[in-house]
């Protein structure tokens, strides 16, 4: 099956007449006369192609790749971006000592990587909390306390970012 590129005409069962007016990695953004804009899968055959005109541009790999970075973030709950290590902590290590126990040392960045995955499942658990369909509003403020509270708890480790925005925020922090 040929890909449609941008402009061609299409005639849907459901929504009628439409065109063609992005290409996505796996679907076509089509605007339809009557219901606007609607993404339609690149391999759905049930429409009539009134007009095909040959696509120009494909998909990017980087395109492809920001895509797919979205789909993992949103899904998995581990951070696909780099949060940069401050450059003072750079190949540190972080030694753990107590009285009559030979001490632990734990090298600074893969500590840092812990905290990071930690923010990234807090975020991920605040977007999953928020779109959850049985949980009224009331329950939902409710738990979102909790993890403001948790980021509370996790500003000590803020002197480890190198940039601000990549810092835990309390509710004193919040606007």
């Amino acid at each position: 099956m040929e890909l449609l590129g941008i402009g061609s005409r299409v005639k849907h069962p459901a929504f009628g007449d439409g065109v063609v007016v992005r290409l996505h990695v796996a679907a076509y953004e089509v605007c339809f006369t009557q219901f606007g804009l609607k993404m339609v899968g690149k391999d759905y055959a049930g429409w009539q192609i009134v007009e095909h005109i040959p696509t120009e541009e494909s998909v990017t790999f980087t395109e492809a790749e920001e895509s797919l970075i979205r789909i993992l973030r949103a899904w998995s709950g581990v951070s696909l971006e780099k949060v940069p290590l401050g450059d003072r902590w750079k190949n540190g290590k972080m030694i753990l000592q107590a009285e009559g126990i030979q001490p632990k040392e734990i090298p600074i960045d893969t500590f840092f990587h812990k905290i990071v995955m930690m923010r990234d499942r807090l975020r991920v658990l605040e977007q999953q909390i928020n779109a959850h369909k049985k949980l009224d509003e009331e329950d939902k403020i409710n738990l979102q306390q909790y993890i403001t509270r948790c980021y509370g708890s996790m500003t000590s480790f803020n002197l480890l970012f190198k940039n601000r925005e990549d810092y835990f925020v309390g509710e004193s922090g919040k606007e």
